[in-house]
């Protein structure tokens, strides 16, 4: 499996005539897998790994620094909390997810300003499980060039990262999208990612038929509602 994503990030990098990659290190599993599989596509001196904490617990901070040691990539941190807090006080009053969102996207912003400044690919770090159901942030974390481990459910992650060596408490931690502070995504999605992949793999099996199973429909509901977050604007067509 990880020969044949090493094999498509290569042709994806050849085919957009980028220099490298830059992603954002976030020290969870999934970007840590990334990060072993763009150095094995590119070699570490193109890859670039950012460091972008918003508040973000130290663990975090710590965790991301052991997994670009382990790798020997490049990296470069941006703290982004004062610029987040300045944000927040020019802001109009908002709930909590508006406010939330605010941190992935201004990630976004600083991974596509080194994108440009180095012609690299901006490389996502989003898995199936997160996609399917929408569970990350459109122009956010969603706002990537590539997505490498985009058709890999998070229990195919975690296998795939311990093959690659990547270090056990980063695989081991309970994910979180560190948008505030004790957040989990298990958590916030209401939902086991073990229960929750079993019912992504099964989906397709079961479209013609009504499930009483209240998680089932919990997941059905994600992902036809987060729809749109998966697809391109729509077009008005006029001629």
């Amino acid at each position: 499996m990880h020969r044949r994503i090493v094999s498509w990030i290569k042709e994806q990098v050849k085919k957009a005539g980028a220099k490298g990659i830059v992603l954002g290190l976030s020290g969870g599993v999934d970007s840590a897998l990334v990060a072993a599989l763009a150095k094995k596509a590119l070699g570490k001196s193109k890859v670039l790994a950012l460091f972008l904490p918003c508040h973000s617990a130290l663990q975090d901070s710590q965790d991301a620094s052991l997994v670009a040691r382990r790798l020997g990539i490049k990296t470069k941190k941006v703290d982004l909390s004062s610029v987040y807090d300045v944000l927040i006080k020019i802001l109009p009053a908002a709930n909590g997810t508006a406010i939330a969102n605010l941190k992935p996207r201004l990630r976004m912003i600083i991974l596509y300003y080194f994108a440009n400044k180095l012609k690299y690919l901006v490389c996502g770090t989003g898995n199936k499980s997160e996609i399917m159901t929408g569970y990350f942030t459109k122009y956010g974390d969603a706002g990537v060039d590539i997505l490498p481990i985009g058709g890999l459910l998070k229990r195919e992650v975690r296998n795939l990262a311990e093959e690659l060596g990547v270090p056990e408490q980063v695989i081991a931690k309970s994910p979180t999208a560190g948008l505030w502070a004790g957040q989990t995504d298990e958590g916030e999605m209401g939902i086991a990612y073990a229960e929750l992949d079993e019912i992504l793999e099964g989906m397709p099996k079961r479209r013609r038929r009504v499930s009483c199973n209240r998680n089932l429909r919990k997941v059905q509901k994600m992902v036809q509602g987060s729809g749109h977050k998966r697809q391109m604007p729509p077009v008005c067509e006029v001629k």
